[in-house]
């Protein structure tokens, strides 16, 4: 069965945000990255601006897990206090990450199709037919 975590959008504050909540529950990231991080690309060049800001950052919370990103320069302007968050799913299987996405975006937005990633998920976003945005990925790098 999958699971589901939160996932928060701040716009250019992550990283100050996510070190208080980690002061507030304890523990330790399991991943922090940066934008400066992303592989350079002909579709995609990092902004100067973004270099520093959170790509990415996950905080453990008891079985759960807190997530979160700054906006970057080229769509910081769709950054509204309220639509900061997304849902975030933790499939099992590559096929199941790919039946969840295919029925959660019926009627919807695919914001970013299911792919292979930099960092080794199979991952995708899409906002559904209500509006909800939703991030389905499958961890392809903890594979026994």
């Amino acid at each position: 069965m999958a699971s589901i975590s939160t996932y928060l959008n701040f716009n250019g504050n992550c990283e100050e945000a996510f070190n208080f909540y980690k002061s507030v529950f304890g523990g330790d990231f399991t991943f922090i990255g940066r934008f400066s991080e992303i592989p350079a690309s002909d579709e995609y060049v990092v902004p100067e601006a973004d270099k520093d800001k959170i790509m990415h950052v996950s905080l453990p919370i008891g079985k759960s897990v807190l997530m979160g990103s700054d906006t970057g320069s080229s769509w910081s302007s769709k950054f509204i206090q309220g639509n900061n968050f997304s849902i975030s799913i933790r499939a099992n299987s590559k096929s199941e990450a790919d039946k969840l996405f295919g029925e959660l975006s019926k009627g919807g937005k695919i914001t970013m199709p299911l792919n292979d990633t930099f960092w080794g998920d199979y991952h995708g976003m899409l906002i559904d037919q209500f509006g909800i945005s939703w991030m389905v990925g499958f961890d392809q790098t903890n594979q026994g």
